[in-house]
């Protein structure tokens, strides 16, 4: 395999390997002693690291670069 397919399914793998880790904290976090509104301030905050996260995979792996 390639060296651009490899980082593509590594990129991915870890990317949706952060996301379940992120929202699953998100969730037992609001559906414990916190409650929704006390849990809403970390789900705002993991929308936007994962966010970023999405935007690195893209800019690093998927986005088409000029060549130097």
């Amino acid at each position: 395999m390639s060296k651009a397919t490899l980082e593509k399914i590594f990129g991915l793998i870890g990317t949706l390997l952060i996301a379940a880790f992120v929202l699953g904290l998100a969730e037992s976090i609001s559906s414990g002693a916190a409650g929704f509104w006390g849990g809403l301030p970390f789900w705002v905050i993991c929308f936007i690291v994962l966010t970023l996260v999405v935007y690195d995979f893209w800019d690093t792996c998927l986005r088409k670069k000029p060549s130097r």
